[in-house]
C-alpha cells in the first residue's frame, strides 16, 4: 500500500519521497507537473492540484498515510476528499508560526486533520537553512548581504532533517497526536548565517545591515506588501527573544539535526 507524499517535488518533499524509498515503502507521488517530475523510477507519480480536491481520486486511492503540505486554499474539503477515500492517517507539515497568533494558514490545515476525526502528527519547523538560497544571486556576485535586523537570531534547519521527522511520523503510528517542533542545532544572526556560508564557500561573504524601510523598497517589485512586514516582523521578535533550539530532531530520528554549515556544504554550488 503506498505512502502518499504531496508536494513530492519540493525540498522537502523530494527528501520525504527519497527516505521513504530508502526504507523499502512503497510511494506515491502528487505534483502539479508530472511529466518533469523527475523523481526516481518505482515511484507512482500522479497529477494534481490540492486546491482542486474533488480531482485527486487517483491520487488517493488505496492510500491509508499521506503527508500533507500546508498549502490548500480549502483545507476542510482537501481533508474530506481524503477521508472519504480511506485516508486515516496525516502528516502534515506547517510550521513553528502556526503556534504564534496571526498564522492562520498552517493553522487551518491542521486544525482541518484534527477536527476530521484522521490520526494526525504536524511537524513545524521554523526557518529553513533553504530560506538562504535568496541570498545566492548577491553572493554568486560578490557584493556583500544586505538586510535589515541583523540582530535577529533563528535556528535554519535543513531539509532533510525536516524530511526524517516526518517520514519518522508517517513509519510509526505511535507518534499519532504528536506535535513536533523542530529546528536546526544553532541559533545565529545573520552575520553568523553568512559567515557559515561563507566558510562552505572558502571566502567571506560580508553582511550590511540596512534600515528596514530601505529593504522594503528593495523587495517591493517582488515581494508583496503584507509579507515583507510579516518578515520583519518576524526578525524583530527573533532579535529580541531568538528562536528557541530544539533537540526534536535528534529525539526522533536518534541522530542531531545538521548545522548550518552541513546544509551549506550540501549546497556550495547554489553560491559559486
Amino acid at each position: 500500500m503506498p505512502f502518499l507524499v504531496t508536494g513530492a517535488t519540493g525540498r522537502v518533499g523530494r527528501c520525504v519521497v527519497d527516505q521513504l524509498l530508502a526504507a523499502g515503502a512503497e510511494v506515491r507521488a502528487l505534483t502539479r507537473h508530472p511529466e518533469r517530475a523527475g523523481l526516481p523510477s518505482g515511484v507512482q507519480v500522479v497529477g494534481g492540484d490540492l486546491d482542486r480536491p474533488d480531482e485527486l481520486g487517483a491520487a488517493f486511492a488505496g492510500v491509508t498515510h499521506a503527508y500533507l503540505i500546508a498549502m490548500t486554499a480549502d483545507p476542510e474539503a482537501l481533508v474530506a476528499a481524503a477521508r472519504k477515500a480511506g485516508v486515516r492517517r496525516v502528516v502534515v507539515l506547517s510550521s513553528a508560526t502556526a503556534a504564534q497568533p496571526g498564522d492562520s494558514w498552517h493553522r487551518a490545515v491542521e486544525k482541518a486533520v484534527e477536527e476530521a476525526g484522521l490520526e494526525w502528527t504536524h511537524v513545524r519547523p521554523g526557518m529553513f537553512a533553504a530560506n538562504l538560497l535568496d541570498w545566492a544571486e548577491v553572493i554568486r556576485s560578490g557584493q556583500p548581504v544586505r538586510e535589515p535586523i541583523a540582530a535577529a537570531r533563528q535556528a535554519p534547519i535543513h531539509e532533510a532533517d525536516v524530511a526524517a521527522v516526518a517520514v519518522a511520523a508517517l513509519l510509526d503510528d505511535r507518534a499519532a497526536g504528536s506535535i513536533h517542533t523542530i529546528s536546526g542545532p544553532e541559533s545565529l544572526t545573520k552575520p553568523e548565517q553568512a559567515a557559515a556560508l561563507g566558510a562552505a564557500l572558502g571566502r567571506p561573504v560580508p553582511f550590511e545591515e540596512i534600515d528596514p524601510s530601505e529593504w522594503r523598497t528593495a523587495v517591493s517589485a517582488y515581494l508583496p506588501a503584507e509579507v515583507a512586514d510579516w518578515m520583519l516582523g518576524l526578525w524583530t521578535r527573533a532579535a529580541e527573544q531568538p528562536d528557541p533550539v530544539s533537540d526534536t530532531v535528534e529525539q526522533v530520528t536518534g541522530r542531531p539535526a545538521r548545522t548550518l554549515r552541513e546544509w551549506a556544504d550540501d549546497h556550495r554550488e547554489a553560491f559559486r
